[in-house]
């Protein structure tokens, strides 16, 4: 388990070069406070065009107490971009609790509400939250924002922070060596919200031990790529990630398909190089720990620089934490990754 450093002893002075809003960086090279909002009106766009420049800068925003509700989350998100919505999820027999199809939950809550226990299946299907990943990486088109709202949590001191690990930084700390390797060889990575289940759920899950990822469809993303809003260098990495690709052929006999369009990289070294790179990605100096310490509390984050988990707790099967998210489709060039422009979610079971 990766230690996280405490934020909390972390004084930073506020960033000067904004008027509208203030931004108190919380760790070295990435998230940011923000103060000054005023959330019970629509955010004008001089201020919202200083968030933006924010977590394009930190990757990471903290909204205290926001107070939002259900429709501001939605509407507030709606500035970032297009938003995703769980139609799809709710057509293969999912509930919604909410009035937005645009909210997705991502509470230990069953879809009538109740408390999910320890060891059912949405307590298994979960546990891949709890290692870091990007949202959506798994489908066609991937996200870009997240906004979690804290609606509900649980009794102080029972954990559940949120956890964020760098990897623009991590990217230009690489190891030479290892940043040849993925300039050379292009990778392109494979993800599967399956797989990550399937990872980080017990080995003898009844809802997971016999699924098979290569049975899902893959989303295709660049390893190595440009962040476009800031123009750095980023690894697009996650738990997800089931195995590595080639963009051009190695082999003279390989020959393409629909479901495997490009050659894999060898076994043992394509698992060997996606723990490597993680591994690097999620070292201490590069993580940061969120304390969700209000209802009404919302984080912002930009999946394309930085990766994220949900951290363990005491709560779980004890107290409810009511979490909402709104999911921003990703609108740079990289979005759709090598994946057929289609609605399709990957993940669906």
């Amino acid at each position: 388990m990766v230690r996280t450093r405490d934020i909390t002893a972390m004084p930073h002075a506020t960033d000067a070069r904004y008027q509208h809003i203030q931004a108190t960086p919380l760790a070295p090279t990435v998230g940011a406070e923000i103060t000054g909002i005023d959330f019970s009106k629509p955010v004008d766009p001089e201020v919202f065009a200083e968030v933006k420049d924010a977590i394009t800068k930190y990757g990471v925003l903290v909204f205290r107490q926001a107070g939002l509700d259900d429709a501001r989350h939605v509407a507030f998100s709606r500035l970032f971009g297009e938003l995703d919505d769980i139609k799809p999820y709710i057509a293969m027999g999912r509930k919604n609790r909410f009035a937005f199809d645009e909210l997705f939950d991502v509470s230990n809550q069953e879809d009538d509400g109740s408390l999910t226990q320890i060891g059912s299946k949405r307590h298994h299907m979960g546990m891949g939250n709890g290692i870091f990943h990007v949202d959506s990486s798994f489908n066609p088109r991937r996200a870009g924002y997240s906004l979690l709202r804290a609606h509900e949590l649980p009794p102080p001191g029972h954990g559940g922070n949120t956890d964020f690990a760098d990897t623009r930084t991590a990217c230009a700390d690489l190891p030479a060596s290892l940043l040849s390797d993925l300039e050379q060889n292009d990778y392109i990575g494979a993800h599967s919200l399956m797989h990550s289940r399937k990872k980080a759920a017990p080995k003898d899950s009844p809802y997971l031990k016999d699924i098979d990822p290569e049975t899902f469809p893959f989303g295709r993303h660049s390893i190595l790529q440009v962040h476009a809003p800031s123009g750095r260098r980023n690894m697009y990495i996650a738990n997800h990630l089931h195995h590595l690709e080639y963009r051009e052929p190695r082999t003279p006999s390989f020959t393409a398909t629909e479901t495997q369009p490009f050659e894999r990289v060898p076994e043992p070294q394509s698992t060997a190089l996606i723990e490597r790179l993680l591994a690097h990605a999620t070292q201490e100096k590069y993580i940061l720990s969120v304390e969700w310490q209000n209802a009404g509390d919302v984080v912002a984050w930009d999946n394309t620089a930085v990766m994220h988990r949900a951290s363990a707790g005491t709560f779980m099967g004890r107290y409810k934490r009511d979490m909402r998210r709104c999911t921003v489709h990703d609108g740079s060039e990289l979005a759709w990754g090598f994946n057929e422009r289609e609605t399709k979610r990957m993940g669906l079971p």
